[in-house]
């Protein structure tokens, strides 16, 4: 009984009453913190970036001292050889047109104007009808010479008669001597008197004719001067009002003058063989007007002066040019042009191309390794856009034509071909 008073055994214990309890489990062992790795992987990262910065500038520092060793490019230059052309050198001038016939209408004889027959600035014909002055009074001057003509055939008759009288009288003794030549006398005057007024008659006749104003030449008109009646002086050129005024057109002069020094210079050429006498009438001479680009206008040269003006030092040329279209008018300025050389080669180059060193000319030549060396030259005028070489340069040279403040004498340059174009006006 004192058995069963005992606690009774846990149910599922097989070893019974008697069996030891199991040991208590081990508390479980405490985590590592993971911020400490964290720490770790950062500072390999800091590590690995410092690393690749300091390797970096290293290498960058060795090209910046690798590329302050290369030495730089030599400056790129524009090149080319000279053009050489056959050309004929031309001579300029500025000068105006004149027309080669100009009249100033003025009236022979004075009287009231009474008709205008013509618009201003039309073309006129030589002979045209231009002014009336009033012909009635001249008209009476004529007659009345007829008149006295009359009146003198009618005296010469008179006297005719009675030397016929008186001659028979003196060879029958009915008559002196002296009265035969009395009658003698008074014939011739009568005779005189006759011629007289013939006289008369032509110079009333050629005033009547004066009253009708005509076209002396061809060409164009101005405005008249004078309106119709007016009271007009004629007369002596220097008294007599001018009517209008006439230019002929076609052809037409063109005025210019050279300096004695050009003068000179066209006589040696002359002397020399080298070009045609300017006063051989076969000089061509070229002009172009102030919006003309070409020289459109062809003629020759008709006239130099026979000496050299004492005041300006110039000597007068003049030109002829047909002008068949009357598209030039007189008092027109423009530009001309004549032959200075016969056809030849010439070396030419742009005016770009030369330096000035001093009182010397210089251009800049590019030898095959690429050295930039200077040549003197002697350059001659201008021809075109180009300028005139006359030494210092051949057709194998390099010269530089574009770029010349970037290169030295003594120095490299790059080259690149380039190309000297002449313009039309060189033609």
């Amino acid at each position: 009984m004192d058995d069963d008073l005992k606690t009774p055994e846990r149910v599922g214990d097989p070893a019974g009453p008697s069996a030891p309890s199991p040991p208590a489990p081990s508390p479980p062992a405490p985590e590592r913190p993971r911020h400490g790795i964290r720490w770790v992987v950062g500072l390999l990262l800091l590590a690995a970036v410092a690393g690749g910065l300091y390797y970096g500038y290293r290498g960058a520092r060795h090209e910046v001292a690798s590329a302050a060793v290369v030495p730089p490019k030599p400056p790129v230059v524009t090149v080319s050889h000279p053009l050489v052309q056959k050309i004929t050198e031309w001579d300029e001038y500025t000068g105006q047109f004149q027309a080669v016939d100009y009249v100033a209408i003025r009236a022979r004889v004075s009287g009231y104007l009474t008709e205008i027959h013509f618009q201003d600035g039309q073309w006129v014909n030589k002979g045209d009808l231009l002014f009336v002055i009033d012909p009635r009074p001249f008209q009476n001057d004529l007659d009345s010479a007829k008149a006295q003509l009359d009146q003198a055939n009618a005296r010469v008759q008179w006297a005719n008669a009675e030397l016929q009288r008186v001659s028979a009288l003196v060879r029958k003794d009915f008559a002196t001597q002296s009265s035969y030549d009395e009658k003698v006398q008074e014939a011739r005057s009568a005779a005189a008197a006759v011629e007289t007024a013939k006289a008369a008659i032509a110079n009333a006749q050629l005033n009547l004719e004066f009253t009708h104003v005509t076209a002396p030449i061809d060409g164009r008109i101005g405005a008249h001067l004078v309106s119709i009646g007016n009271l007009i002086t004629g007369g002596s050129a220097g008294s007599a009002d001018i009517l209008a005024t006439i230019v002929s057109l076609s052809p037409i002069h063109f005025v210019f003058d050279m300096s004695e020094s050009q003068y000179l210079a066209y006589q040696r050429a002359v002397s020399e063989g080298r070009l045609v006498s300017q006063r051989s009438g076969t000089v061509p001479a070229y002009v172009k007007l102030a919006d003309e680009r070409d020289w459109k206008h062809a003629g020759w040269l008709d006239f130099v002066d026979n000496q050299i003006d004492p005041t300006s030092g110039t000597m007068r040329v003049r030109a002829k040019f047909l002008n068949s279209d009357h598209f030039i008018a007189p008092g027109t300025f423009g530009r001309l042009r004549l032959p200075g050389s016969e056809p030849h080669m010439a070396v030419l180059i742009p005016d770009s191309a030369v330096v000035s060193d001093q009182n010397q000319k210089v251009v800049f030549v590019v030898e095959p390794d690429g050295m930039v060396k200077e040549k003197v030259i002697r350059p001659g005028p201008s021809y075109g856009n180009l300028r005139i070489v006359r030494a210092g340069l051949t057709a194998e040279d390099t010269i530089i034509i574009d770029g010349l403040m970037r290169a030295r004498p003594g120095q490299k340059v790059t080259p690149e071909p380039g190309r000297i174009v002449p313009d039309s006006a060189s033609d």
